[in-house]
């Protein structure tokens, strides 16, 4: 599945519509990825640059056990 954010991680400002030219990142591969766009290249910067902790979550399952049942 293909994702697209068009919020700007770091500024929070909402790029719906206006994406065109803007930097952005891809993360994933294959059919499941994510597309970020960003206000700005130093944005985009900023948001590769942070540190985070690694996944341990395999959300590529097709198991019931991430489906909500509340």
């Amino acid at each position: 599945m293909h994702i697209t954010s068009t919020t700007d991680p770091i500024s929070q400002k909402d790029l719906f519509g206006k994406t065109a030219g803007l930097p952005c990142y891809v993360e994933g591969q294959g059919d499941d990825y994510l597309t970020v766009y960003f206000e700005s290249e130093a944005n985009r910067s900023a948001y590769i640059d942070m540190k985070t902790e690694p996944s341990v979550s395999d959300l590529s399952s097709d198991s019931e056990e991430w489906v909500d049942e509340g």
